[in-house]
């Protein structure tokens, strides 16, 4: 049995079967990930053209465009490609559209500013692999354009030097879910191989990779868990000067850094530039070589993060005042919402609130530049872009993942575009999936909570998709008495919990949103309890917490 093998209680053992690890072999492998276990980056389709044309650019020493979309993966990924290709090269600059006149991908514009600039050579990150024309159009001036993405391909691939993506229907590559900056981590590996420089430089650039994958929700399995793994360890030894900055921010000095810090803090302040002013600031804030520096473009981003905040409050309750005011709003299966003057930059954030608060799929659109555009959110078992792709006629442009996607349309097509998605929805959605669930991976005792086991579990990170924390449900709890109501709204609990057969064992737990539940157990009533085993830091010291995401009732005794 692989518990025996690895000499590990039985219940972790099922967590690794539950990931498809049967063997010691493949559990060695997943709890040591080894950076030279990487995929060889001349399998992916037209890499050897990539690296040939940059190799080409550097001989003629040409002025060279790293382009990249304005979110977390291509501000990181712009970050990371150009950083490193300057050790090498010195004719470099990038490009950030502007999310409000240029709109996602490559723009006209960025063209122009190529040719006006005698650039020959852009290289574009976490975008491009719909856009045909736009590559058509540098072609016209004698522009090279070499493509590294992680989305989905339309019909035709673009006419570009070189098309970089894992998920090219004719592409063999042996992981296709990178994120768009891993994908420019493999165009820096294969220029290593190629030109016999020293890997370990490129590693120094990991955090930016983990980064990346965290806030791109990717899932954290094979390639992927190596780069994340290694990432969040220079993430948390010596990261780059400008995450470091943003690090200090967040509050996260003294703590161990994981993905969930990256998705809930990190993240969301790098990203808010791109949505509040230009992501361009975000990239100097990554790229900065000075602390001063740094710390400057850090404050500024943390700013344009509360104003994102305050907008994003703001709209998610007018959206959800919308959804209440209509009986359709809210008996559908899914939610599409139109204001012409919400603000573009949060609306994708809007979009995952309201499926918090009404759990189906939702797409919330506003006016720019006299055209619709919107954001796309769902919920697990409903495929978003199929969905979205079965209304593309009524479409100017869609693209994105199973999960999140964007989308634009003109004005008269809202109406039919509304209803043919709901359709969809109706037909591709049962009742069933439209209640939220919690998948439980094992019940457990509190007794089986030993150290051993605590200390085993935290070598299962790094948690994301593919690999989520492990959910465990414990019978008959109860609080010591010491539970209180915590939160600036009153909303939380804070237990000291115990289970019958082990009285002595106090367990620390935190549970949000679930202070409608303190009269219950401050009368010393047992529970049932759904929960995470996390690391809760406080001044610098880490101590075991459960992490409650849900509370069962039992009967009162009397």
């Amino acid at each position: 049995m692989l518990a025996d093998e690895l000499s590990i209680d039985s219940i972790l053992a099922n967590l690794l079967v539950q990931r498809g690890i049967y063997t010691f072999d493949e559990a060695h492998s997943f709890f040591r990930p080894k950076l030279e276990n990487l995929h060889d980056p001349f399998l992916m389709k037209d890499m050897r053209k990539a690296v040939a044309r940059i190799n080409e650019a550097f001989r003629r020493n040409e002025n060279i465009m790293i382009y990249g979309d304005y979110d977390v993966d291509g501000t990181t990924a712009v970050s990371l490609v150009f950083l490193f290709l300057r050790k090498f090269h010195n004719r470099l600059s990038y490009y950030i559209p502007d999310r409000y006149s240029e709109g996602y991908g490559i723009s006209y514009r960025s063209i122009d500013h190529a040719r006006e600039n005698d650039i020959s050579l852009i290289i574009v990150l976490d975008c491009g692999i719909k856009a045909n024309d736009k590559i058509s159009y540098a072609n016209e001036f004698g522009i090279d354009v070499i493509i590294c993405d992680h989305h989905m391909p339309g019909d035709e691939i673009p006419p570009a030097v070189a098309v970089l993506d894992p998920k090219r229907s004719d592409c063999n590559y042996p992981y296709r879910e990178l994120s768009g900056c891993g994908v420019g981590f493999k165009l820096l590996q294969a220029l290593c191989i190629e030109n016999k420089i020293n890997i370990l430089e490129l590693f120094t650039y990991l955090d930016l990779v983990a980064v990346s994958i965290a806030s791109d929700i990717v899932p954290v399995t094979g390639e992927n868990r190596i780069l994340a793994f290694y990432g969040l360890k220079r993430l948390n030894d010596n990261p780059h000067k400008g995450l470091r900055s943003i690090i200090k921010i967040s509050g996260l000095e003294k703590q161990q850094i994981s993905i969930d810090d990256i998705v809930f803090k990190i993240g969301p302040r790098i990203n808010a530039a791109g949505r509040m002013e230009s992501g361009r600031a975000a990239v100097e804030l990554l790229t900065s070589q000075s602390d001063e520096a740094a710390n400057a473009f850090g404050k500024a981003v943390n700013m344009y993060n509360d104003e994102r905040k305050s907008i994003d409050r703001q709209i998610t309750h007018e959206a959800l005042g919308m959804i209440d005011k209509s009986i359709i709003g809210r008996s559908s299966k899914a939610t599409v919402l139109y204001n012409p003057q919400w603000h573009k930059g949060v609306i994708g954030i809007v979009a995952s609130r309201l499926i918090e608060a009404y759990y189906r799929p939702t797409i919330v659109l506003t006016s720019s530049n006299g055209i619709i555009t919107g954001s796309a959110r769902s919920i697990p078992g409903f495929d978003l872009y199929q969905a979205i792709e079965a209304c593309s006629d009524l479409l100017e442009s869609f693209g994105g993942h199973t999960y999140a996607a964007g989308l634009t349309m003109k004005e008269e097509k809202l109406e039919a575009f509304k209803q043919r998605f709901i359709e969809v929805a109706e037909q591709r959605l049962s009742d069933e999936m439209t209640v939220p669930r919690i998948n439980a991976d094992s019940y457990i005792d509190f007794k089986q909570i030993t150290p051993k086991f605590f200390r085993i579990l935290k070598q299962f990170q790094p948690f994301g998709p593919g690999n989520p924390s492990p959910v465990f449900v414990t019978e008959n709890v109860y609080d010591n008495g010491n539970g209180r109501v915590v939160g600036q709204d009153g909303g939380h609990l804070r237990l000291e919990l115990v289970q019958e057969d082990e009285p002595s064992r106090h367990i620390p737990a935190i549970a949000f949103n679930q202070a409608h539940r303190f009269d219950h157990l401050a009368g010393g009533n047992p529970v049932d309890i759904c929960y995470l085993i996390a690391e809760n830091y406080y001044r610098g010291i880490a101590n075991m917490q459960l992490k409650i995401l849900d509370v069962k009732e039992k009967e009162i005794i009397p």
